[in-house]
């Protein structure tokens, strides 16, 4: 870890700023870095922890001894999977990891100095303007400006829903959502929602719920039914339902 202490973050402006100079760091890392990021990474070493400073700098280390530690700790033994998987899968892995941590110590600011619900929500916001470093690391940047309005929620979560199953399906995946019909009035719409059912547990199914399509029976699941969630399914070429990976003929 860096021998020199940081400022303590106070304020939404600070945290976020923080914030910045952690991301930019760890995006060094895993893009123009990376060669001597993966050096750092040996799976023959103990657990290791990938850092974001203040400073945009970054580190490869062992997680701190004292517990509770100072700040949230980032995801540990990163190095571990390094020769397991191909190089871009587990710098994607280790990406939203990093998204995750940056947002633990960030709120993890907030609560320390009693941010309140309106500071919480002003520092998401900002925090929510930059793309993840996942997707920087991986290129799917998306541009997209939220019109002030309570209406753009809603076209804000379809949009998403449907930029998950287009690039799924990109892969030979068809994930989110059972595809609706826009000709059919809102009545049938409904009908049609109610009617799709998962797969494994034959539950309804439900908006915001991340579904996935097999690709040999035609069947939507669960994500959390069949233990597959929207990070896994942008990996899976094509994917076989548990019953489908079982049979030895699969079915068309």
């Amino acid at each position: 870890m860096e021998g020199t202490p940081h400022p303590v973050p106070r304020t939404v402006e600070e945290v976020f700023s923080d914030f910045k100079g952690r991301r930019a760091g760890l995006i060094k890392a895993l893009t123009a870095d990376v060669e001597n990021f993966y050096q750092k990474c040996d799976p023959e070493k103990e657990n290791l922890c990938l850092y974001g400073f203040p400073n945009e700098t970054w580190e490869v280390n062992l997680p701190v001894e004292e517990v509770p530690p100072e700040l949230p700790e980032p995801a540990l033994g990163i190095n571990f999977a390094r020769d397991g998987m191909q190089e871009k899968d587990w710098l994607s892995l280790v990406a939203v990891h990093s998204d995750s941590w940056l947002l633990a110590v960030a709120f993890y600011f907030g609560a320390r100095f009693g941010f309140g619900k309106n500071e919480r929500k002003r520092l998401f916001q900002m925090i929510n303007e930059l793309p993840t470093i996942f997707e920087v690391v991986t290129g799917n940047v998306q541009q997209q400006k939220d019109q002030p309005g309570g209406h753009n929620n809603s076209k804000s979560k379809t949009t998403s829903k449907m930029s998950l199953q287009t690039e799924s399906q990109s892969k030979g995946v068809k994930a989110s959502s059972p595809p609706k019909y826009e000709d059919e009035s809102v009545e049938e719409e409904e009908d049609d929602e109610q009617g799709a059912t998962c797969g494994a547990c034959g539950d309804s199914y439900a908006t915001d719920e991340f579904w996935i399509c097999c690709d040999i029976c035609e069947r939507w699941f669960h994500g959390k039914c069949v233990k597959i969630t929207p990070a896994k399914a942008e990996h899976i070429k094509q994917y076989k339902c548990p019953s489908c990976s079982s049979n030895k003929k699969a079915r068309v």
